[in-house]
């Protein structure tokens, strides 16, 4: 597969704006027109200024006018501004589709024509074409947007969401010592810890999960299980169905080691008890020396 070839050079027209800071490259702003060409019109100032293309001019626009624009690079490594709103500007995280991917690197498609590069060193996993990646948006030190699956310092702790919350969010990374690390609502920092994991997890994964208790810091300890009262019932549930299928019997009783009912039913054996308990409520068990029974 061919390889993309970045250019180095940079025009006049960029130097000036990128020391200038006028225009800000990955951000959307609100510039005015300073002149109209055959070519489309160019927003800032006299001095530091970008083309939107005529195709993508408003009618009517004049001179003094104020439109807000997105800044990046075109093909040919030019700033070049557009009407259209990608979905994300710098520093900021996006769930995006993979639409190719290289020995390079990997483009995602963030809904302007030109792609957005994903490189190689700033992916956390193999990715392949067709799938989403949650990504931060940078600058690189060639100074070309970028993405990164390395989102850590791009969430941040400032979301209004309260203890007892149904949140959605994606799985950025995950640590077997503490659990799975997640962007609430893809931009907010979330933990599932390892001991509320009752599923397996991978990077990339979009997940629902309850909100057990927020920070000082604003950070929030997740839980993919529900609430007691509310888990109990999922899960005499799971344990009838287990039943159901190994013969009307668990061989074991709730004195069973926790690893054991982890491996069978990936439940706590607090949580195997108050179900067993709710069970043997309904008269729904019998509980043997050695076996638990589903009554007929």
């Amino acid at each position: 597969m061919e390889k993309r070839n970045f250019r180095n050079e940079k025009s006049e027209l960029d130097s000036k704006t990128l020391e200038s800071g006028v225009i800000k490259l990955g951000k959307s702003q609100n510039l005015k027109v300073v002149k109209n060409t055959e070519h489309g019109v160019y927003l800032g100032t006299e001095e530091d200024k970008v083309l939107l293309p005529k195709k993508e001019v408003p009618e009517n626009t004049a001179v003094g006018d104020t439109l807000r624009v997105f800044v990046y690079r075109d093909s040919q490594e030019r700033l070049i501004a557009t009407m259209v709103q990608p979905a994300a500007e710098v520093g900021e995280t996006a769930y995006l589709k993979v639409s190719q991917v290289t020995n390079v690197g990997a483009f995602l498609d963030w809904g302007l024509g030109k792609e957005l590069f994903l490189p190689y060193k700033e992916q956390t996993k193999e990715i392949e074409e067709g799938e989403k990646v949650l990504v931060g948006i940078y600058i690189d030190k060639s100074k070309r947007l970028s993405a990164t699956m390395k989102v850590y310092d791009y969430l941040t702790c400032n979301s209004t969401h309260e203890p007892e919350d149904i949140v959605s969010g994606t799985v950025y990374n995950y640590n077997p010592k503490y659990g799975a690390f997640v962007a609430v609502d893809n931009k907010y920092h979330g933990l599932i810890q390892q001991k509320e994991l009752t599923q397996k997890v991978y990077i990339g994964m979009p997940i629902e999960a309850r909100i057990k208790s927020v920070r000082p810091d604003g950070k929030m300890d997740l839980s993919l299980r529900k609430k007691a009262y509310l888990q109990v019932d999922d899960d005499a549930k799971k344990i009838v169905e287990f039943m159901e299928n190994n013969g009307g019997k668990i061989d074991y009783t709730d004195k069973a080691s926790p690893e054991r009912i982890k491996t069978d039913f990936n439940m706590s054996k607090s949580e195997f008890k108050r179900a067993i308990g709710r069970l043997l409520k309904e008269k729904r068990l019998t509980i043997g020396e050695n076996n638990i029974f589903l009554n007929k």
